[in-house]
């Protein structure tokens, strides 16, 4: 289980935080400002932190810069729209990524996932847990089932449901061929007929500008021709 600090001197934001994180299994620990998260590093192992930047005591770029003397651990700077130097500057000291307040939970829960997955791979000591049954992931892109979510390296992509359905039904079988036809009627709920042969290929472009870096160029959804489609591997 991996565990988190959360560092933030309004303790609803800290108390909301920690609801939405132990939801997803990870592991808690609470700190009010700077130099208190300081002192719980001393005794605590830490896989990511999510720091506030103004803080009484110590804020959050004087305690980046502490941490970063002597540990890699991912941190995750929470941020005010008013504190753009800041941001600059908590980045400059070794942040990996920011989060605007106010900010959507699911959004901090992706960004959160995104760096464990990036830090692991860079060599953290702990191998990324199995995804929840409800969670589908292929290489960067990741689905929820239940919150109806879908992110590519961790940023939040916005489908409409017929293309998160066709999505899902391409994840939950990576390698295999759909025909439009089988797209169609296990989407539509219907049989395919006329008008079906050129209103599945609408959404799959549409997805694919959603979630390929070059939709010309698909990593992932991928067309085989004079078949069908497939999401790869």
């Amino acid at each position: 289980m991996y565990t988190i600090l959360v560092c933030d001197d309004d303790r609803d934001i800290v108390q909301a935080l920690t609801i939405y994180l132990k939801a997803e299994g990870y592991g808690v620990l609470p700190a009010y400002n700077g130099a208190e998260a300081l002192r719980i590093l001393e005794k605590r192992q830490v896989d990511l932190i999510l720091m506030d930047i103004m803080m009484p005591k110590m804020d959050g770029i004087q305690a980046t810069a502490r941490i970063r003397e002597t540990a890699n651990t991912p941190i995750l700077f929470l941020t005010a729209k008013s504190e753009d130097t800041d941001k600059i500057l908590g980045l400059n000291v070794g942040a990996d990524d920011y989060i605007t307040k106010p900010f959507n939970p699911m959004e901090v829960l992706a960004r959160v996932r995104s760096q464990l997955r990036r830090y692991t791979l860079l060599g953290g000591q702990k191998q990324a847990p199995a995804p929840p049954k409800d969670v589908l992931e292929v290489g960067s892109i990741q689905l929820n089932d239940s919150t109806r979510i879908v992110t590519v390296d961790g940023d939040l992509v916005n489908l409409t449901p017929l293309e998160f359905n066709i999505l899902r039904l391409l994840m939950k079988h990576p390698n295999q061929v759909f025909s439009v036809s089988q797209i169609y009627e296990q989407v539509w709920q219907e049989n395919a007929g006329f008008g079906s042969e050129s209103t599945v290929p609408v959404h799959i472009r549409h997805i694919r500008e959603k979630i390929e870096i070059d939709p010309a160029h698909p990593r992932f959804l991928k067309v085989v021709w004079g078949v069908g489609y497939k999401m790869q591997k």
